[in-house]
């Protein structure tokens, strides 16, 4: 349901193309190849055809463990009608029905405005994520810790995920260590027995990869940090709201805070993994 209401293409295509970008990450079959500039990884990829590389190296990708998923079967079969009904119907119906919104408002803000932020927050992913930031765990890829990872729920540190793309955090740090909503979701759900058989590489191993690698000076920020920057940002349309009510002059005085909170590093003992 969530993955039909990203719109983000069905689980099937999605996987296969995210699939082929770590194995050709930024060259010319990575499907969203940040080599070519920050428009075409965030979204000129999808305004364009394929690169031929893109097509013919996807069709030797392997993808029998979700042909033979049923969900995943059940979503590619009836993608458009679930589209209709998840990504645009439910979300524009239930405003309207429960708190008597006009059906404008909800279509516009509930389905048409958070489709658009939400997806270029996640195409910062394949764009900014290449460009902005430290490489602490290998610095011969693209894929940088994001300066901006705080927006991105946990998709952020993404040097770590494309060293270690089998870690299901995508990060070093769990979510009491850092901000990621992401992980805490996942371990919400492993902790009930619906997420199981969760990989995560060892502190040895991450340590060991860094010193060959990557660079073993870079500091994580305190967890204080942390959690103080991702409260700014899951709480930025609510006081940014307000700023702009009260004094519009407020807000490059808050923005400067952000980035200073944002960037002190703060070296910290993490928490022990389990391999």
């Amino acid at each position: 349901v969530l993955q039909t209401m990203a719109l983000q293409n069905d689980i099937f295509e999605w996987s296969r193309d995210h699939r082929l970008h770590h194995k050709y990450s930024d060259t010319d079959a990575d499907p969203h190849n940040s080599s070519r500039g920050f428009f075409f990884s965030h979204m000129g990829w999808l305004l364009c055809k394929k690169h031929p590389d893109v097509r013919e190296k996807g069709k030797t990708m392997d993808m029998s463990d979700l042909v033979n998923d049923p969900l995943v079967k059940f979503q590619r079969a009836f993608y458009i009608p679930l589209v209709i009904l998840i990504w645009g119907a439910v979300p524009t119906y239930i405003p309207y029905y429960l708190w008597g919104e006009s059906l404008w408002n909800a279509w516009f803000v509930c389905v048409m405005l958070r489709y658009t932020v939400t997806v270029n927050l996640t195409w910062c992913v394949n764009s900014a994520a290449h460009m902005y930031g430290m490489k602490p765990y290998d610095g011969s890829i693209e894929p940088v810790e994001a300066d901006m990872r705080h927006y991105l729920i946990g998709e952020g540190f993404h040097n770590y995920h494309h060293t270690f793309p089998w870690d299901y955090s995508a990060s070093e740090l769990g979510w009491m260590d850092a901000f990621n909503p992401a992980t805490a979701f996942i371990d919400a759900f492993a902790s009930i027995g619906w997420a199981y058989d969760l990989k995560k590489a060892s502190d040895d191993m991450v340590k060991k990869r860094q010193t060959r690698c990557g660079d073993v000076h870079y500091k994580h920020k305190s967890r204080f940090m942390e959690h103080l920057t991702g409260s700014f940002v899951l709480t930025f349309p609510v006081w940014s709201l307000f700023l702009i009510r009260m004094n519009v002059w407020l807000i490059p005085v808050v923005v400067v805070m952000l980035l200073l909170v944002g960037n002190q590093p703060n070296g910290f003992s993490r928490k022990q993994k389990v391999k």
